[in-house]
C-alpha cells in the first residue's frame, strides 16, 4: 500500500503513515505512563507530605546552639577522666588487665576511608596531662583545662558513652550528618531541624553557621536543597555576611528598586523553570537577604550589652574573645528566634583539638579559647530564662587513644568519647553511659552519634521519621533513638 499524507489543521509539516502510528503508540504509552505516575504519586502523598512547619508533638526546646570542636577532643583530659591512665602509665595495653579492649572483635566497628598515619591503635599507655576534681552537688568529675563550664555540672547532662566508626576527620562530618563519607553526602542536622519547622523571625535564616568549617562539612541541605544550607555568619557589624553589602554607595530608593526588579525577574524564571529547587531557594534567599540587611548588623552590635556581659563571655581577654563574641551573638540569636546555630572552634584542615603531639599545650590553649565563653553562655542564658527553651550541646568529631602518640600525643578514638547537652528539658547534674577503665570503648549505655540528633530533634517536638522524602530512604541507624534517661 502506498504511504498517504495527512495536513493536520495546524499547518505542521506532512507525515508519514508510518510516522501517524508510531505517535499514537507513542501517545498512548505516554498516556499509561502518565497515568501510573499519577496514581503513584497519589499513593505516596498519601503517605507522605511536605513537614507543616509544625511540630509532631509538644516540644520541650524551641532552639539549639551546636557547639562543635574541631579535630577530637581528649574525653579522658576533659569529661571522662581515668585515673588507670596514671597508674599503668608507660605499660602498653597488653601489661595490664584490661588487653582485651584491643579484642580485634571490639575493634571491628571501625571503617577507613583512607588508611594513613592516623587513627591506629596506640600501645603504649599515656597519662593524664592535667589534674581533675568533683565540682558541685552532683559531685561530676571535670578536667582542671574547663573550670567554667564545671562551674555549671549542676545544669550538664553528660553521655560518656558515645563511639563512631570513622576513624579519620571524615568523622566531623559523620557526627553532622550522621553517615559515614564512604556512603556519600548526607543532610545534616541543622538542616533537618531548618526542613522540618517554621520560622520563629522572617526577618532572620533559622540555621547560621559561624566559625570556620572544614570542607568535608561545609555542605547542609544536599537532597534536601540548597535552600537548608545554614548560613555563615561573621561577629562584624560593618561586614557580617557575604554580599550583605554594595560595592558602591546606593540610595535606599535604588536599592528598592533593584529589589523589586530581582524579584520580578526571579518570578519569572520560576514560573518558567517550577521544578527547580535552585531558583526557589535564590528568590527567598534574595528576599530573606534583604530583610537580613538591617537585622543581622544590629544582632552583632553588642554596643547595648552591658561591661558585665561582655566580660562574662571573656571579651575582655585575647584568647577567649573570638569564641566569647560568637557565643554572644548565639544568645542574641536565640532571642530574635534563630532555630539551630552552629559554631565551629579550631576549624580548619584536621581541626585545631587534633593533638597527635603536644597535646597539654593544645588542649590547655585551645580550652583558654571555649572555656570562659562557654561558661558565660550557660550563665547568661539560666538568667534570662533562656536556657529551659535552649539546648546547648557540646561536640567533638571522637576522642583520643589512651595509648601515646609521638611522645606526647594521642590519636583519633573512635570507640568511645563525650559529649555533654544542657537545657531544653533535659535532666541536671547526670551522667549517662561509661568508657571502661583506660576510657577506651563505650561499655554502658552505648550511643552512636545519631542518638544525639534524635535526642534533639524529640526535645525539639520532631520524629526524624515523617520527615524522610520519598525516594530516599534512611537506615535506622541515620535516625538513632532519643536518649530518654537524660529526658527530664
Amino acid at each position: 500500500m502506498n504511504n498517504f499524507q495527512i495536513t493536520p489543521a495546524s499547518n505542521n509539516p506532512s507525515i508519514t503513515r508510518r510516522q501517524c502510528l508510531s505517535n499514537l503508540g507513542t501517545g498512548c504509552a505516554s498516556i499509561a505512563l502518565a497515568s501510573m505516575l499519577h496514581r503513584d504519586t497519589v499513593a505516596a502523598e498519601t503517605a507522605w507530605a511536605l513537614p507543616s512547619g509544625r511540630p509532631h508533638f509538644t516540644p520541650r526546646a524551641k532552639n539549639v546552639i551546636w557547639l562543635f570542636m574541631n579535630g577530637g577532643v581528649s574525653h579522658m583530659e576533659s569529661f571522662d577522666p581515668k585515673p588507670a591512665l596514671n597508674q599503668f602509665a608507660g605499660r602498653t595495653i597488653a601489661e595490664t588487665p584490661f588487653a582485651d579492649v584491643q579484642n580485634p572483635e571490639k575493634l571491628a566497628i571501625e571503617r577507613l576511608r583512607v588508611p594513613d598515619a592516623n587513627g591506629n591503635q596506640r600501645n603504649e599507655i599515656y597519662p593524664l596531662q592535667i589534674g581533675y576534681r568533683k565540682h558541685g552537688e552532683s559531685g561530676i568529675e571535670v578536667s582542671d583545662w574547663f573550670p567554667h563550664i564545671a562551674e555549671h555540672v549542676d545544669e550538664l547532662a553528660f553521655v560518656r558513652s558515645m563511639w563512631t566508626t570513622d576513624s579519620n576527620h571524615g568523622a566531623q562530618t559523620q557526627f553532622h550528618s550522621g553517615r559515614h563519607q564512604n556512603d556519600g553526602h548526607f543532610p545534616t542536622l541543622g538542616a533537618w531541624v531548618d526542613y522540618g519547622l517554621g520560622s520563629l523571625n522572617e526577618n532572620l535564616p533559622q540555621f547560621i553557621s559561624m566559625g570556620t568549617r572544614p570542607k568535608w562539612n561545609s555542605r547542609d541541605g544536599l537532597y534536601l536543597g540548597p535552600l537548608h544550607d545554614a548560613v555563615p555568619l561573621r561577629v562584624d557589624p560593618k561586614n557580617p555576611l557575604d554580599f550583605a553589602n554594595p560595592e558602591l554607595p546606593i540610595s535606599p530608593a535604588a536599592q528598592t528598586i533593584g529589589r523589586d526588579l530581582s524579584r520580578q525577574l526571579n518570578q519569572l524564571r520560576g514560573a518558567e523553570y517550577p521544578e527547580d529547587p535552585g531558583v526557589e531557594a535564590r528568590i527567598r534567599s534574595y528576599e530573606l537577604a534583604w530583610r537580613m540587611q538591617s537585622a543581622i548588623p544590629d544582632i552583632v552590635n553588642f554596643s547595648s550589652e552591658t561591661e558585665e556581659t561582655l566580660q562574662l563571655y571573656g571579651l575582655n581577654e585575647k584568647t577567649s574573645r573570638e569564641f566569647g563574641m560568637q557565643l554572644l551573638a548565639a544568645r542574641r540569636l536565640v532571642e530574635r528566634g534563630v532555630r539551630f546555630i552552629q559554631i565551629q572552634h579550631g576549624g580548619g584542615g584536621a581541626g585545631r583539638w587534633d593533638s597527635h603531639s603536644g597535646l597539654k599545650a593544645g588542649h590547655s590553649r585551645n580550652a583558654l579559647q571555649v572555656d570562659q565563653p562557654i561558661g558565660g553562655l550557660l550563665t547568661d542564658l539560666n538568667r534570662r530564662g533562656l536556657l529551659e527553651e535552649t539546648l546547648v550541646v557540646f561536640a567533638t568529631e571522637f576522642g583520643r587513644t589512651p595509648g601515646t602518640q609521638n611522645s606526647d600525643g594521642r590519636d583519633h578514638h573512635i570507640f568511645g568519647f563525650t559529649v555533654w547537652m544542657a537545657g531544653g528539658g533535659l535532666k541536671k547534674g547526670v551522667v549517662h553511659g561509661a568508657t571502661d577503665e583506660l576510657g577506651f570503648h563505650a561499655v554502658e549505655n552505648r550511643h552512636y552519634v545519631t542518638d544525639i540528633h534524635a535526642t534533639i530533634l524529640h526535645q525539639l517536638g520532631l520524629d526524624s521519621h515523617r520527615l524522610e522524602i520519598p525516594g530516599r530512604k534512611r537506615l535506622e541507624i541515620d535516625h538513632g533513638h532519643p536518649i530518654h534517661d537524660i529526658i527530664a
